[in-house]
C-alpha cells in the first residue's frame, strides 16, 4: 500500500510539472491585509533599496530582514510579520494568478496587471481610499530546472525573489515600478534537477500597484503536508476494505 501511495503523490507532482506545459500556470499563493498605521506602511518613498533582506531564506522559507537602513522597515520583529499570519496586525486570504502562454508553443508565461489591487473592499478594506494599498503576497513553489530558463518581474513596491532558497531578484523598497530579472544559467543549478521557488512581493503605499511576471520556470505546486495526510488516510481506507472483500 505504501508503495502505490508513493506512486500515486509522485504521479500528482507529475502532473502538476506537466500542467506548465499547457497554455497557462495558476499559481496559488497567500495575500496578507494590514491597516494602513501598520509600522511600515504609508510611510515614506524610499526609492529602489537592494539589500534590505538577508541573502538566503529562514528555517520557514521566508525572508529576513538584513538591518539595512533607507528601506522604512522599522525592524526584524515587524518585518517578520510581513509574511506570517500574525492576529491583530494582519488577515490572509488565499489568492490565484494565472499566467498565460505568450505566445502557443513559447513556454514564456506572463501575467500582467497595472492596477493590481486584488483584495478591494474585503478583509480589512479600503480604510477610506480608493484601494486596498496595504498588503503582502507570496507564493512557493518547484521546478525542474533546464537550461535557458529565466525569471523577470516589473513592479511596486518590494519583490523579492528566492530561488533554491538563494536571493536572485532584490527589488526592495517603496517605490514607483521598477524592473529585475534573472537567468537561472547563472546559478550554478544542475540541470534535470528540481529546485524551490519563493516570491515575496509588498504593496505599501499609495497611489499605484505594478505587477508584471514573466518567466519560462514551469512552476508547480502539490498539494500541502496536511494534504498528503488527509490522502493518505484514505487511500488507506481503501486498501484495508479491498483486503476485506479479497478474503470473502
Amino acid at each position: 500500500m505504501r508503495r502505490q501511495v508513493s506512486g500515486i503523490l509522485f504521479g500528482l507532482a507529475l502532473g502538476a510539472t506537466a500542467s506548465a506545459s499547457a497554455s497557462s500556470i495558476i499559481l496559488n499563493g497567500t495575500v496578507r491585509d494590514f491597516k494602513a498605521d501598520f509600522a511600515e506602511f504609508e510611510g515614506a518613498i524610499t526609492g529602489l533599496k537592494t539589500g534590505l533582506v538577508a541573502s538566503t531564506l529562514d528555517a520557514q522559507d521566508k525572508p529576513v530582514f538584513s538591518g539595512a537602513s533607507g528601506g522604512a522597515i522599522a525592524s526584524a520583529a515587524s518585518f517578520a510579520q510581513w509574511y506570517r499570519d500574525t492576529p491583530g496586525r494582519n488577515v490572509s486570504a488565499p489568492l490565484a494568478i494565472t499566467l498565460t502562454e505568450t505566445s502557443a508553443g513559447s513556454g514564456i508565461y506572463r501575467y500582467s496587471n497595472s492596477s493590481f489591487f486584488p483584495i478591494d473592499g474585503q478583509l480589512l478594506g479600503n480604510e477610506g481610499r480608493t484601494h486596498n494599498y496595504h498588503f503582502t503576497y507570496e507564493i512557493a513553489g518547484t521546478f525542474g530546472y533546464q537550461t535557458g530558463q529565466t525569471f523577470s518581474f516589473t513592479g511596486d513596491d518590494d519583490v523579492w525573489v528566492f530561488i533554491d532558497r538563494k536571493l536572485v531578484v532584490d527589488l526592495g523598497g517603496v517605490h514607483g515600478a521598477v524592473s529585475g530579472s534573472v537567468d537561472l544559467d547563472t546559478l550554478g543549478l544542475t540541470p534535470g534537477q528540481n529546485y524551490a521557488f519563493h516570491f515575496f512581493f509588498a504593496e505599501r503605499h499609495t497611489t499605484e500597484s505594478n505587477f508584471t511576471m514573466e518567466t519560462s520556470i514551469p512552476i508547480a505546486q502539490v498539494p500541502e503536508p496536511s494534504t498528503y495526510a488527509m490522502m493518505i488516510a484514505g487511500f488507506a481506507a481503501l486498501g484495508f476494505a479491498a483486503r476485506r472483500r479479497a478474503r470473502r
